[in-house]
């Protein structure tokens, strides 16, 4: 919220030797931080002038220029400084200026921007020769001086509605000294969205009186008539019972001068706040919503139907919002329509978000009806979000406005119009629907103290809450019985008053004290695994990456799932940040490999990256949505069951790409390239410090190349992962180098597994025993499948196993493929003998002969 000090002093006692800075200090203390602040731009003498002479030369390059001679008061005036006019030794008090504008004469009053001073954007200015004299200063237009985007004529005071006299600080004329503070509204507190919700902010935090002048009680109000502009409300579909809209109110104003224009103090008071002025009209509606914090509307009477219906939207209808755009309406969207003596209707706005040309207001309007109407939050907000439209009006509705507000600020509005558009305010008084009756919180005084850690007297907190607009009754028995204002539908318990005392007294009240840290357990499990890994692959080279966790359904044709392919179960967003991109990722590499390939696009030859995060899936969940329920409603143990199955699992990945070298070209040699080993290797490893085991098979799904991966399987059956070359045409498809290899392993499947690196006492100091065996098997027995045999076999004083040869070659039978496993003993009781060892290794191969025919080879 922007708030103009100028503006604020209307309604506080604001000293004009504030510091804004040390204002900012103070609202921050009670909630509301600074985001901004933005003073004076113009800098230096900036006067009021008036035109003597004007006199208009064309120049050859077909413009038209006006020199003038402009009085700009004794102080500045100088003697006649061009040679041509006047003549030589005529002294006259002016100064010459050339200026290309061409609204304004002799006689006008207008704003002289003379040498050493800075306009907006840093422009210094200066005396120039141009069109063959010195200019010396510069007649200034609205966008010259920050004010509006017009820059086809110059000022002229009088049509402003100003006046002065030649040297007059025309700074302080236009306000551009004026300071305006931009203050953080947090959701929770629309009413600080205004003049009036700041006042009262300003006004408790000064010890000031505050006299709400949007109050019922305080402000001017129409009574209803039976004559009113005739309103129907006619929500047939009201969100969770809550009607759409509660209050409406419209007056009529008749007899409105088209041709006035807005007064230079409203304008600049709206440019200020940060809106555009548009015409008188508007003006004032935006005028009034800013001062008061109530969205106003008004309705072109000459083309609006006998009735106005509140009601909710067909699914399907379409309406054109007055920012041009069509858009298809959702059946909860809440409207405001006319309708016809005919029958005939049509839809004049979204309600609480934004109106449409049928009825909107033109140069032509002479007669309007205001609409003030209030309108249910959480209807406004989803209309808003549902079609992507933020407005000034939403942003004060969807966080709640004073229902009692509407009378008021109609009147206000209707005023203005009649002070500054000369129009006759009709008595006819529409008004139905009632406010809310409002809340009424038992707070104990003790409450206070306890929960915030200052000791408040009973009178504090009375003073405390009575300054923000509450009545509060003293039960007696140290309780206070509050009853909470119209403006303040965030104060609902308790607690909230409780927190209100301590925000308005000053959060740099409260002390701090540095809570005593609790012992804890360290690590989780979950998070030591996340390190080991992380370090695991740092070490190894790789930089870790995050990517956005958003997809779309042909990333998966790029990476060639099939069809049924349970990566294709996304969950697709209600609201994605880019329609390209509106699934859920049930894989890191879909969105991995972008990371990679913009690395290369970026001139990147060699690439290690990896990535943790979560994926999703849909796989498993029900067929509908879970349920949903009001806020403060505590489900069922049956209820938290339907809400638990209806959340996606999102298992937390590791995965990595590779690319290039992981061996470079030097001194050293010729460096090597990165192989489908490397990242089968890594996953490997992983398993190793994880103390999982793990059987590798061949991968031959997408995205991998079907000769050159792997699978990994824990061991009770669930898929740890997979690694290995990415297929050609993935890698064709992403853009990716030839022969990139990758891998992806799922964390959460990783920690359900049984730690093995458990000890069963101390390190044996006897000394190994190695024993070589050669076995000749089918080639197509895994030799993973082969080790497991022979680790079974050996007995428990196998201390490791390692295969060192495999050979296929024309000594061996056709189909068979010889392995070679070195192991290794060590008892830890005492030093084994050789037969002992060589016992044992012979148990190991006749447990491979007896399951696989493995045959040692002689």
């Amino acid at each position: 919220m922007r708030v103009p000090l100028s503006w604020l002093a209307d309604y506080v006692d604001y000293p004009a030797d504030t510091d804004p800075h040390a204002l900012a200090a103070q609202f921050a203390a009670i909630g509301l931080e600074e985001e901004d602040f933005f003073g004076a731009e113009v800098s230096g003498p900036l006067v009021v002038g008036r035109v003597l002479d004007l006199v208009k030369e064309e120049h050859k390059n077909g413009k038209t220029v006006n020199w003038c001679r402009v009085d700009v008061g004794p102080e500045h005036n100088e003697a006649a400084d061009d040679p041509k006019d006047p003549q030589p030794g005529e002294e006259r008090p002016s100064r010459g200026i050339i200026c290309g504008a061409h609204n304004f004469a002799p006689g006008d009053l207008v704003v002289v921007c003379l040498p050493g001073a800075v306009l907006p954007g840093d422009f210094h200015i200066a005396a120039r020769k141009t069109y063959g004299h010195t200019s010396d200063g510069m007649i200034c237009s609205t966008a010259e001086l920050g004010l509006g985007d017009d820059h086809g004529g110059i000022i002229v005071l009088t049509d402003f509605g100003l006046t002065g006299e030649p040297g007059d600080d025309a700074i302080a004329l236009l306000g551009l000294d004026d300071v305006t503070l931009d203050v953080n509204v947090t959701p929770d507190r629309g009413y600080q969205l205004s003049m009036r919700g700041i006042a009262r902010e300003y006004a408790q935090m000064k010890g000031q009186t505050f006299t709400d002048f949007g109050s019922p009680a305080v402000a001017e109000v129409n009574a209803p008539t039976a004559d009113g502009f005739p309103v129907a409300i006619d929500d047939v579909r009201p969100i969770d019972d809550v009607p759409g809209c509660d209050v409406f109110t419209a007056l009529q104003v008749t007899g409105i001068d088209p041709t006035r224009a807005t007064p230079y103090w409203m304008r600049h008071r709206l440019l200020e706040a940060g809106m555009r002025p548009i015409s008188l009209t508007v003006d004032i509606t935006n005028y009034v919503m800013l001062e008061l914090g109530q969205p106003l509307h008004a309705y072109d009477t000459a083309l609006l139907g006998e009735e106005i219906v509140v009601r909710r939207a067909e699914a399907g209808e379409t309406f054109t919002t007055l920012d041009d755009v069509e858009r298809t309406l959702d059946a909860e969207d809440l409207l405001i329509t006319d309708r016809s003596a005919d029958g005939s209707s049509k839809i004049i706005g979204l309600a609480g978000v934004m109106g449409g040309a049928a009825v909107e207001v033109s140069d032509q309007t002479t007669d309007v009806v205001i609409e003030a109407a209030h309108f249910d939050p959480i209807s406004i907000a989803r209309t808003s979000r549902r079609h992507k439209l933020s407005s000034e009006a939403s942003r004060r509705f969807e966080r709640g406005v004073d229902p009692t507000l509407g009378p008021v600020a109609a009147r206000r509005c209707a005023d203005l119009l009649v002070d500054l558009a000369g129009g006759t305010l009709s008595a006819a008084t529409t008004q139905i629907g009632e406010a809310p009756a409002p809340t009424v919180i038992d707070l104990a005084v003790d409450r206070v103290s306890s929960v915030v850690g200052v000791d408040y007297t009973p009178a504090e907190v009375v003073s405390l809450l009575e300054g923000i607009g509450a009545d509060v009754d003293d039960l007696g028995v140290g309780v206070l019985r509050v009853t909470v204002p119209s403006w303040r539908p965030d104060l609902t318990a308790d607690i909230d008053l409780v927190e209100e005392v301590a925000r308005t007294d000053g959060y740099d009240r409260i002390p701090s004290i540095q809570p005593a840290a609790r012992a804890g357990s360290g690590l989780t499990e979950a998070q030591r695994a996340r390190r080991r890994i992380s370090n695991l692959l740092t070490a190894d080279g790789f930089t870790e990456v995050y990517s956005y966790p958003f997809t779309s359904a042909k990333r998966d044709d790029d990476l060639r799932l099939e069809s049924d392919d349970p990566r294709r179960q996304h969950i697709r967003l209600a609201n994605p940040m880019s329609e390209d991109l509106p699934l859920m990722r049930t894989t890191l590499l879909s969105t991995l490999l972008d990371v990679a390939v913009r690395n290369f696009g970026r001139g990147a030859k060699d690439v290690a990256l990896f990535e943790a995060g979560l994926v999703s899936t849909a796989v498993g969940l029900p067929g509908k949505p879970g349920p949903r329920f009001l806020p403060g409603y505590h489900p069922t143990e049956a209820e938290l069951e339907e809400i638990y199955a209806s959340v996606p699992a999102q298992p937390y990945h590791f995965a990595g790409v590779v690319a290039g070298h992981v061996e470079f070209p030097g001194l050293w040699g010729k460096g090597r390239r990165a192989e489908a080993t490397d990242v089968i290797d890594i996953v490997r490893r992983i398993a190793a410090i994880s103390g999982v085991g793990v059987s590798v098979a061949a991968e031959r799904g997408a995205p991998w190349h079907p000769g050159r991966a792997a699978t990994f399987t824990l061991a009770d059956g669930e898929v740890l992962g997979s690694a290995g070359e990415l297929h050609p045409k993935v890698c064709e498809n992403l853009g990716l180098p030839a022969r990139t290899v990758a891998f992806e392993i799922d964390l959460d499947a990783l920690l359900a597994q049984t730690d093995l690196r458990t000890w069963d006492g101390a390190l044996s100091t006897y000394p190994v025993s190695r024993q070589d065996v050669a076995l000749v098997v089918d080639e197509d027995l895994p030799a993973q499948t082969l080790e497991a045999t022979l680790v079974e076999g050996a007995g428990a004083d196998l201390e490791g196993i390692e295969i060192f040869d495999l050979y296929t070659g024309d000594q061996l039978p056709e189909g068979k493929k010889s392995l070679a496993f070195r192991l290794t003993f060590r008892a830890s009781d005492r030093t084994l003998k050789a037969d002992e060892a060589s016992a044992m290794r012979e148990a190991a191969t006749a447990l491979a002969a007896e399951r696989h025919g493995a045959v040692v080879r002689g």
